[in-house]
């Protein structure tokens, strides 16, 4: 166990609610506006989508971070984009938080759906601790989910409620689940993201790409309303809420090629992106079933993300 683990998470877990709800607040302002911006050139348009408001919010989020309860510039800090007072936070830290502005920027930025999502969530190198997301536009008022070590919480937001008082009163969604979901997100294998989806529909799935998936995954998973997600080298900053939910749940997030469970020991740094991302094609889910299926599907597809 971290030192001090259960004090940074009390001091997320205060801080951040009302903070995340601002930058939701600010996102969906920004969005009637062109803020489309140039910076990055990996070839997808999911990834490459780049937005002011991705800049903005993150901005915000490390400024609240900075200047709440001082144990958290002990953590190290890692952001999608590259604003922000990072440098006042820890270098060597065990613990790291990472922090995913606009999670489905290519959605927010085109006005395609409403399943964008602000991200944070406090990890070592193993595992996460502690995941927090707000998606604004999610439903009429906006949606909720936390995770932490004993709780799954899932649900509206009410701005007449505090932030952190209405995530008190959101239900817990670990009891009484729906096995029934057959819902699997694909992401991350470029042009080739629907053919994917319909491999997996031939397994009795039903793979949904970004485009055809309504809402973010991380309330469709912690619902039961999806079953999990088979990505192609996910990045670091919101990949792991699922991870998150299915570790909670019971289930797991695995290397397909290997069947091992995911790690943050073996990074590697996408150029094109500018981003940390696992390796490889990664299963995830709250059901064991599940899992085995995406990796027989995916063992053999290659594990290179940008072919040459």
């Amino acid at each position: 166990m971290h030192e001090h683990l259960n004090e940074i998470i009390a001091a997320l877990s205060t801080s951040l609610p009302p903070v995340m709800r601002w930058c939701g607040a600010v996102a969906k302002r920004l969005r009637q506006f062109n803020i489309a911006v140039e910076g990055k050139s990996s070839g997808s348009a999911n990834t490459d989508a780049l937005t002011l408001a991705d800049l903005s919010v993150q901005e915000l989020l490390v400024a609240a971070l900075r200047d709440a309860d001082p144990i958290l510039r002990s953590c190290r800090i890692e952001g999608e984009e590259s604003t922000g007072d990072m440098v006042l936070f820890s270098k060597t830290a065990k613990l790291s938080i990472a922090i995913d502005p606009i999670d489905g920027t290519k959605q927010y930025r085109d006005r395609s759906g409403n399943g964008y999502s602000i991200i944070v969530h406090l990890h070592d190198d193993e595992t996460p601790y502690y995941s927090l997301v707000f998606a604004p536009e999610m439903g009429a008022t906006g949606t909720w989910v936390e995770v932490g070590r004993n709780i799954l919480r899932c649900g509206a937001d009410d701005t007449s409620v505090p932030a952190r008082q209405l995530l008190d009163r959101l239900p817990d969604r670990r009891q009484n689940r729906s096995t029934a979901a057959r819902g699997i997100y694909l992401i991350g294998f470029q042009d080739r993201d629907a053919a994917c989806a319909r491999m997996v529909d031939g397994i009795g799935l039903s793979g949904r790409t970004s485009d055809e998936m309504q809402g973010s995954i991380y309330p469709l998973m912690a619902t039961a309303e999806y079953a999990g997600s088979l990505i192609h080298s996910p990045n670091i900053y919101d990949f792991p809420v699922s991870m998150h939910i299915a570790r909670l749940l019971g289930g797991e997030a695995l290397w397909a090629h290997n069947q091992q469970p995911v790690h943050y020991r073996e990074l590697w740094m996408d150029d094109r992106a500018d981003m940390l991302r696992f390796p490889g094609i990664v299963a995830c889910s709250e059901h064991p079933d599940i899992n085995r299926q995406l990796c027989e599907l995916a063992e053999g597809w290659s594990q290179v993300r940008y072919p040459v």
